[in-house]
């Protein structure tokens, strides 16, 4: 009866599970040509990141705050397509479709954790651009190593306070054997999806806490960067101007790039019933891989001084290249 059923869900949930990921569901044909882009995209975001760490480590002069932002950034796109993209490319090449609870649990939270701790760096950028654009005398003052060092602690502590409940959340499901996850790796709501039990709590959490977090970022970056449009058309200089907007416009086109997929994601898996479901699979991976690649290049090529130590680097005794605008 009622007591025999019980035993059988409680046993169901404490029974080691091994989910099967099926990679993007109804283009299983095409997985080995899917796997090129993503795996030369992958290779490009982990040495161009690296690269990027290495050259800011390597150089005194690159010890400032945007540097140091740049640093995190890279780190956590680092952290983001590494937790992701290995195991996306073993279920293409190999059909290493298995993973079990625990691994699934680590790479979501690490996936999760790393998109958070990077919407809050991007944020800390905003904010650094806005304070050197429209209040210069208070660069100083304000963005001190202290202030640095709090604000790459904070971005680390609020990853770490809002991931940890999901964990506990989805360890109290039962699990009954549903085991098929479409999708290219473990994210909370896949897997509360997964669960025969009420998943309420799974939902209200994962959408108050990206409303609390990404979304308020998100928020607060377009305000920020509205500021810093608006101090720029009052430059006096159309030169200046157009150097500015052109800076502002890659930072603008790389922030999207990071949370427009993201939160379409993220609302299909709450309310989009009628989104085909490898387009949301689709737009899922490139979301932990298109922002790595970009990002080297919109902030750290589009930087003056990278730009320079590059050049330095590549082709010793030549000048560097006349600077692009740094206005954002």
């Amino acid at each position: 009866g009622q007591g025999h059923t019980m035993y059988e869900l409680n046993e169901s949930s404490f029974d080691p599970i091994t989910f099967v990921l099926t990679g993007i569901p109804g283009m299983e044909e095409s997985h080995r040509w899917i796997s090129v882009p993503f795996c030369l995209m992958y290779l490009t975001a982990v040495l161009s990141n690296l690269a990027l760490l290495l050259l800011i480590a390597a150089d005194r002069r690159l010890h400032e705050p945007m540097y140091l932002f740049l640093a995190m950034l890279a780190l956590s796109d680092l952290m983001l397509s590494t937790a992701t993209v290995p195991k996306m490319l073993a279920i293409f090449w190999f059909g290493a479709r298995e993973i079990s609870f625990d691994a699934c649990m680590a790479q979501m939270f690490f996936t999760h954790f790393s998109f958070i701790v990077e919407s809050s760096v991007l944020l800390a950028m905003a904010f650094d651009r806005y304070v050197a654009v429209c209040e210069p005398l208070r660069y100083a003052s304000l963005l001190t190593p202290a202030a640095i060092a709090k604000a790459a602690g904070a971005a680390v502590l609020r990853g770490l306070c809002i991931m940890f409940p999901p964990i506990f959340l989805l360890k109290r499901l039962p699990f009954c054997g549903h085991k098929v996850m479409p999708h290219t790796y473990c994210e909370h709501m896949g897997v509360a999806r997964l669960a025969c039990a009420d998943i309420r709590p799974n939902v209200w959490y994962g959408l108050t806490t990206a409303l609390l977090s990404s979304g308020l970022d998100a928020v607060l970056i377009a305000l920020s960067y509205a500021l810093i449009l608006r101090a720029v058309f009052r430059l006096p200089s159309p030169e200046a101007r157009r150097k500015a907007l052109g800076t502002c416009g890659s930072h603008l086109c790389a922030i999207l790039v990071f949370y427009v997929p993201a939160f379409f994601s993220f609302l299909t898996h709450r309310f989009g019933r009628h989104v085909p479901g490898h387009v949301h699979i689709l737009l899922a991976d490139l979301y932990v891989v298109v922002p790595p690649v970009l990002n080297p290049i919109v902030y750290g090529v589009r930087t003056r001084q990278i730009r320079e130590r590059v050049t330095r680097l590549l082709c010793p005794g030549e000048r560097p290249c006349p600077a692009w605008g740094d206005g954002c």
